[in-house]
């Protein structure tokens, strides 16, 4: 029997946002059910957010009449500059992964380095595009 090897994915955006308003999108459940985990073609029908070490979030999507849950737990908030917590889609795997938000002053705004960690190579090719894609929301969201 042979082994997966797992994936670490890095996307890196720059914002015109300050560091305080893109690490705050994060957590904040209003904001944050605008951008994250969010789909063109889904309805985002809960998110809950418990902000702190410990603390836990899930994000349900619907898609085509099927909720999809994301969900995780917080392992580490530093604001403004590291957010970690644990990430996994029940619906699509049993997975359980990490992902670490860093976010560093840039000119006017700030640089956001995303790292995925333990993705399974299966889910590399989306999980890159994905995470593109929500940080492209996120961006459009704080203009």
């Amino acid at each position: 029997m042979t082994q997966a090897v797992l994936r670490s994915l890095r996307v890196t955006h720059r914002f015109t946002a300050s560091a305080e308003r893109e690490f705050d999108a994060w957590l904040d459940p209003a904001t944050a059910g605008r951008w994250l985990f969010a789909t063109d073609t889904g309805e985002m029908v809960h998110v809950g957010i418990d902000a702190r070490v410990g603390g836990r979030f899930c994000f349900t999507d619907r898609r085509d009449g099927v909720d999809v849950d994301h969900v995780g737990e917080y392992l580490e908030i530093e604001r403004p500059h590291r957010l970690v917590f644990t990430f996994a889609v029940p619906r699509y795997s049993t997975a359980h992964t990490r992902v670490s938000i860093d976010i560093t002053p840039w000119g006017a705004g700030c640089e956001l380095v995303l790292t995925h960690e333990e993705v399974l190579p299966e889910w590399a090719e989306a999980t890159q595009r994905g995470w593109g894609d929500i940080l492209g929301r996120l961006d459009e969201s704080l203009r």
